[in-house]
């Protein structure tokens, strides 16, 4: 669903869809917040905090009262929103009117057991924290184990203690009572499975080798690990036994150490996927300039890159970069994407550090959020560059190596079937 621009006065209630609890609390905060950031989870809090005494149903607040209890802006919010929802702490549903009244669900985390072994969380947490702060945190939360072997189990059962009589009659009436319920992560990117049973040697599987559990974690591994049906094959082969089935654990081994070996021994980092929806244009112009800025906005910077290189996948080296353009300088996607666009250009088509990173500074400081802003700021920059050089800047970068966008003429040209068709590929191939 395309996001809606919420306005301060726009309402909400909070509905809480499960039982929470103190141990929640520390789950979120120490696994949960090294993902999603401190804002989302004080989000988390301040919507948990607005619910009533029975802690079912808040009163009807407006998006104001979020932005003065949070001290952040409206976007702010969004984000955060947005990233409870990708990590199953949210559902937001929205009823359009004048003012637009929303529904905010709140769901319990997964416990730590869970956590820690969640093909995506568990490997996200990781690289996020690091291995020795990785360890504290299992080591917290592991439960401590006592040698009963030498014991005997004298627990008595209901029978024992209880027996039944005849005593009233009984209706069902708890339908509506509430049960600890946690929201699962959606990845709506679905993994070709008709490619890869194809690849797979047909006396190797049975009916049964791809159940709906094994193929619920293969879809999330690939996701992940950026793999496809072709990557997927050898660690799925290596996790099959001799019954046919796959060995999730070793399935889960198997394709991390196969992820390692190929990116010089590192673990995957997620980063947002695309440009936010409310830094987006609004869809509709016809030309050149717009069609470009729209590939910017919806296309991921790591499929933004391989589009570059004519579809191959980016080296280590160039995953690092746009890992640290994304995290480290928290550029948003489309600004990456046109960051990408001007050096590759203007440089010989090589990805340098240091011009990259001095360019990202700059613009985190003039505080670059949108594609048209950065656009405007690489041509910007192309002209102090000129100025400044002591050769003529055509003799060093011809003038048709520079972004087709940085030509202001694009705007009134319509843009033809050719580029229509490139720029539509591209999408397609990488949406």
């Amino acid at each position: 669903m395309k996001e809606i621009n919420i306005l301060p006065a726009d309402t909400f209630v909070v509905v809480n869809r499960t039982i929470l609890n103190e141990y929640d609390r520390k789950i979120i905060s120490m696994l949960y917040q090294p993902i999603i950031g401190s804002i989302a989870t004080s989000l988390y809090y301040t919507l948990w905090a607005d619910l009533d005494k029975t802690e079912l149903l808040s009163m009807e607040y407006t998006h104001h009262h979020l932005m003065t209890s949070l001290r952040i802006k409206m976007d702010a919010i969004i984000t955060a929103r947005k990233k409870l929802e990708g990590v199953g702490l949210l559902k937001t549903f929205v009823k359009k009117d004048n003012v637009n009244n929303y529904v905010y669900e709140i769901y319990s985390p997964i416990s730590a057991s869970e956590f820690f072994n969640h093909p995506i969380l568990n490997i996200v947490l990781y690289n996020n924290v690091g291995k020795k702060e990785y360890e504290n945190l299992l080591k917290y939360f592991k439960v401590p184990r006592i040698n009963l072997s030498s014991y005997e189990e004298m627990t008595s059962s209901f029978d024992e203690v209880f027996e039944s009589l005849p005593a009233t009659t009984y209706d069902n009436l708890n339908e509506d009572l509430r049960v600890n319920k946690t929201g699962n992560i959606k990845i709506d990117k679905g993994f070709d499975f008709d490619m890869l049973i194809s690849l797979v040697p047909s006396g190797v599987i049975t009916t049964k080798t791809f159940s709906k559990e094994v193929k619920e974690l293969i879809n999330n591994l690939s996701f992940v690990y950026n793999m496809d049906a072709n990557s997927m094959k050898s660690p799925i082969l290596n996790s099959i036994k001799e019954n046919g089935l796959i060995d999730k654990t070793l399935l889960r081994k198997n394709v991390r150490n196969y992820y390692r070996y190929e990116n010089e021994n590192k673990l995957p980092s997620l980063v947002y996927k695309s440009q936010p929806e409310y830094l987006k244009n609004p869809v509709g112009a016809d030309d050149k300039r717009a069609k470009m800025i729209y590939v910017f906005e919806n296309t991921s910077p790591y499929n933004f890159l391989k589009g570059r290189s004519n579809g191959a996948k980016p080296s280590s080296r160039d995953l690092s970069l746009l890992e640290s353009l994304l995290n480290d300088f928290k550029l948003n996607p489309g600004v990456v994407n046109v960051l990408i666009d001007y050096v590759l250009k203007i440089n010989n088509k090589k990805l340098t550090r240091a011009y990259l990173e001095t360019i990202a500074s700059q613009w985190k400081r003039l505080n670059v959020e949108t594609v048209e802003e950065a656009m405007k700021a690489a041509e910007k920059e192309y002209k102090k560059d000129k100025k400044v050089n002591d050769k003529p800047l055509s003799k060093v970068i011809k003038e048709e190596k520079l972004p087709e966008w940085f030509n202001q003429n694009i705007k009134k040209e319509k843009i033809s079937e050719e580029d229509e068709k490139s720029l539509k590929d591209m999408l397609k191939e990488f949406s």
